[in-house]
């Protein structure tokens, strides 16, 4: 294999200006200009390694890839599009190449399907720790990343970077308002992070249904929630759905974004008010009003009966059959994957994209789904365990230099993509991929860019990847509301206020959680409200919202 300059990626071409003209022909491609990122890297543009990994360059010089070196190991989760296909990511074209791209022989290891907290917790009692973790530091590791630092779990990466990691600091000096995202209050880098590179990329998750049905039944798609009860219970009542409303409760993600809370302007956890204070929406009297239409909606039939257990097989199969009309889910991974199912049996089946829901016709919607460019998800540390930093430090910063942003957002030239008029245009291999995989499942076995992981999402995979005329109208429909006003920002208690956070936390989250589902199924009666909001704040409420308020004025002072 040949051997190539480790190439800066300047980020003028990830920011929405230069993305704006993607569609034009302009390439977006980055190139090593300015002296402000050639500075950013160590002044010579080129990392500051030693020789040993590089394959035996002269000082100041690097290049992949590297010399052979102790295999690392890698822990993550593998996600649906790939599993469907794969055992493992490392059997994947993309696992492989970017093995044999950087040098590096990697062990991927990954958790049982639906297992990756209590795998993850499993790993940390162990000790032996993967060279490589991908995780969300910020949310899910008891205490934030600080804790995980001060407990002597994963690395502070500061030095690593400076180091190493040429691409990626070059990434963060041109992108200020990133690079305070991903440090904490003390400043450490912790994580080589999954950035969404454009802010349309932000909002890629709402409510669809069945457009077929809806033209049928000569309805509208619905705005509000009266005229979302009118919907459902028309496909109930004339379409015989025994599950009219079914979507994956069983996915975090989209618990956080639930649409239907959203028209109640609340949240289940917590958000940014208008007042620019942090707020718990699960204790908030908007929440009771969100849940006694879910109890009603319920009740009547119009919510699937096997609510609390639903996955996305579950669901992928109800939407498909017509045993469900409307759901929630990513316009490419759910609305492009179920529609390629269902067509092969009932040619005329359409989802389409409903906006955020309110409670008055006519209204805006104040909330709404939206994400950081940085939300903590699929991101890597390099954990304590780890004999050879530098090897994994390169490892991971191949993604963000030129050819290896190219490589985790479009795959092999030639094979997956190829240049036309400096646009990297994906292949039949992938478009029409000649085993009859659906477009998701058959980018996902060649890059990342249509799910997440340590690198900048290319916003020109997602003008491919929607390849249905109602996948593309989806960014518009779904962001048709004030939610980015109301999206707390990664911040990072310290680790002593993370440890009282999270203990009081996992108490209130595991009590709102089974309150929750009992209010909506009736065995609680929505009269004991107050009561639930009021264990609530016994159990510390008050308090965790005034850690979180403390970090958000830290935070909004980096």
């Amino acid at each position: 294999m040949r051997k190539r300059t480790l190439s800066l990626f300047l980020t003028a071409a990830m920011t929405a200006t230069a993305l704006a003209g993607c569609g034009g022909g302009n390439t977006g491609t980055p190139e090593a200009t300015t002296q402000a990122q050639t500075t950013a890297a160590g002044g010579s543009g080129e990392a500051q390694a030693s020789n040993g990994s590089g394959g035996g360059e002269a000082p100041g010089e690097f290049s992949y890839p590297m010399a052979p070196g102790d295999k690392l190991t890698y822990w993550c989760e593998l996600t649906t599009t790939v599993s469907a296909n794969y055992a493992s990511l490392g059997d994947t074209p993309f696992g492989k190449g970017w093995q044999a791209e950087t040098g590096t022989e990697i062990e991927f290891l990954h958790p049982p399907a639906g297992q990756l907290k209590e795998q993850f917790s499993l790993i940390l009692a162990d000790g032996n720790l993967p060279d490589l973790m991908e995780y969300n530091w910020m949310t899910d590791y008891p205490g934030g990343p600080e804790k995980a630092i001060k407990d002597g779990v994963i690395l502070p990466l500061n030095d690593v970077f400076e180091q190493y990691c040429p691409n990626l600091t070059a990434y963060l000096a041109a992108n200020p308002d990133i690079d305070k995202m991903i440090k904490t209050d003390e400043g450490h880098y912790y994580v080589f992070p999954f950035i969404r590179g454009e802010k349309k990329l932000c909002n890629t998750i709402g409510l669809m249904l069945r457009d077929d049905w809806l033209q049928e039944l000569n309805l509208e798609v619905p705005t509000t929630i009266d005229e979302w009860h009118t919907v459902l219970t028309a496909f109930k009542e004339k379409k015989g759905a025994a599950a009219p409303y079914c979507f994956e409760y069983t996915n975090g993600q989209y618990l956080t974004n639930d649409p239907f809370a959203f028209a109640y302007e609340t949240s289940r956890s917590f958000y940014l008010g208008s007042d620019g204070k942090v707020h718990f929406g699960a204790a908030e009297e908007n929440y009771k009003d969100f849940l006694t239409t879910m109890a009603q909606w319920y009740a009547e039939g119009l919510i699937d009966p096997d609510l609390a257990t639903l996955g996305s097989d579950q669901v992928s199969a109800k939407i498909t059959n017509g045993t469900a009309g409307a759901s929630m889910g990513q316009a490419g991974s759910r609305m492009g994957t179920w529609t390629t199912a269902a067509r092969s049996s009932n040619p005329t089946f359409k989802l389409v994209a409903a906006p955020p829901p309110t409670v008055e016709k006519g209204a805006d919607a104040e909330f709404g789904q939206i994400e950081n460019q940085y939300s903590g998800r699929a991101s890597v540390a390099i954990t304590t365990s780890c004999k050879d930093i530098e090897r994994a430090a390169r490892l991971m910063d191949y993604a963000y230099g030129e050819e290896g942003h190219l490589y985790f957002n479009f795959g092999t030239e030639g094979e997956s993509y190829e240049m036309k008029d400096g646009y990297p245009t994906y292949t039949d291999q992938i478009m029409k991929n000649p085993d009859g995989l659906p477009v998701s499942q058959a980018m996902s076995a060649y890059i990342r860019g249509n799910y997440n992981g340590p690198f900048v999402q290319d916003i020109r995979y997602l003008e491919q990847y929607y390849t249905l005329d109602e996948q593309k109208e989806t960014n518009g429909i779904w962001g048709d509301s004030n939610g980015a006003a109301h999206v707390m920002p990664p911040v990072t208690p310290t680790s002593e206020e993370s440890k009282e956070f999270s203990t009081i936390m996992n108490e209130i989250n595991t009590y709102r959680d089974e309150m929750t589902l009992k209010f909506i199924f009736g065995t609680e009666s929505l009269d004991n409200f107050d009561t639930y909001v009021k264990n609530m704040e016994n159990m510390g409420l008050a308090r965790a919202l005034e850690i979180q308020n403390a970090a958000l004025d830290r935070y909004n002072a980096r």
